[in-house]
């Protein structure tokens, strides 16, 4: 689903199959998927990756990993010389692991910019705030 938020283009990636959202099926069919690399299949969306310069990834981190969908994204688009830049929200840890697997995945050696926020919806923090601003600030 593609939409436009702030100015900014945003599509959301929604697989096919959900995944678990509660319980111990949440962590593990999660994990597992993200541990193993799955690309799931997406629902569909249009959008012309061509048409844009930078292209932000936001995900929570799963198991030290990108989630899933952001990988079938990847493997089904060329990002080759476009502007990387991504964000991670996390409980744990495995941020900059799943930073560093992003790299691999799309085959680039640096991210414009990176930003991790600890659990910002069951946890706010205004330092996010900050945070936030700092990495758009990079962006721009």
């Amino acid at each position: 689903m593609l939409f436009t938020i702030y100015g900014f283009d945003m599509l959301r990636l929604v697989p096919v199959k959900k995944y678990p959202d509660s319980g111990f099926g949440k962590f593990f069919w999660g994990g597992k998927s993200a541990v193993m690399a799955e690309t799931p299949e997406l629902e569909p969306y249009t959008v012309d990756i061509d048409s844009y310069e930078r292209i932000v990834f936001g995900f929570p981190v799963w198991a030290g990993n990108v989630a899933p969908p952001i990988r079938t994204f990847i493997k089904d688009h060329d990002l080759k010389g476009k502007k990387i830049a991504a964000f991670a929200c996390r409980s744990g840890a495995g941020a900059e692991k799943a930073f560093a697997k992003l790299k691999v995945a799309i085959g680039i050696e640096q991210l414009e910019a990176e930003l991790i926020l600890i659990d910002p919806k069951a946890k706010p923090d205004a330092s996010n705030d900050m945070k936030i601003e700092d990495f758009c600030r990079l962006l721009r």
